[in-house]
Formats: C-alpha cells, structure tokens, sequence
C-alpha cells in the first residue's frame, strides 16, 4: 500500500469499527504522539490506547483531505463523537503520518482540547 491508500484505509476503518484492521495499518515499533493519550511506542500501547473508542456509542473521523509527500502526509478530518451517553465532541484538527512499508511508523495528532474537556475530567 501506498501513503494515500493507508491513510485513506485509516479514517475507512475507524468510522466502520474495524479496529482489528485499524491496528494492522502500524508497524509493531509505531511511535505515537496522541495529544490526549500521550506519548506511545509500539502497536500493543495503541491498541491499549484504543479500548475506550472500541466501545463508544459513537466515534466517527471524517476525512476532509489529504496533503501526501512521499511516505510522509498531513491529513485534516473532522470528529464527531459520542464517548459516553449525554456527551457529544465535535472537533477539528490533522494527523501527521510517516509510512514505511506500507505501515504507519510515526503518527502525531495537533487539535484543540477543549472540545474533549468533558472525558478528560473524568
């Protein structure tokens, strides 16, 4: 897979709750900077890290479009979610991507947090 079809493969997995193959777009040594959950390393913290996704009412990340360079991208998308029944987020923001091999290697994500104030006093 090329950059475009991992990322386009990113945002079609997560809004379908294919989480398995969500996690198969990493590579198992991924580095992970995740403006809420922090700085993550390796496959197994991702997948950890996305438990509380797996089982929302409602998470979707909707693409609005795409910036690729080589094996490097910025992707803008739009969240609409529902992480637990009476609290509803909508945000915007980007994701930053390095692709080796057809697997992301490097992700970061940049976003305003005050959108997400409600799960994160919890």
């Amino acid at each position: 897979m090329d950059t475009r079809e991992v990322i386009t493969r990113y945002f079609e997995y997560v809004n379908a709750g294919e989480w398995d193959k969500y996690l198969d777009l990493y590579a198992d040594d991924v580095i992970m900077d995740e403006q809420l959950m922090g700085h993550m390393e390796g496959k197994q913290a991702v997948a950890e890290g996305i438990e509380n996704l797996k089982n929302a009412p409602k998470f979707e990340n909707h693409l609005i479009d795409m910036v690729v360079e080589g094996d490097k991208a910025m992707a803008r998308w739009h969240i609409s979610a529902v992480p637990a029944p009476g609290v509803n987020i909508e945000a915007d923001g980007v994701n930053y991507f390095e692709i080796k091999g057809g697997k992301i290697v490097r992700f970061a994500n940049y976003h305003d947090t005050a959108p997400f104030a409600p799960i994160l006093q919890k």
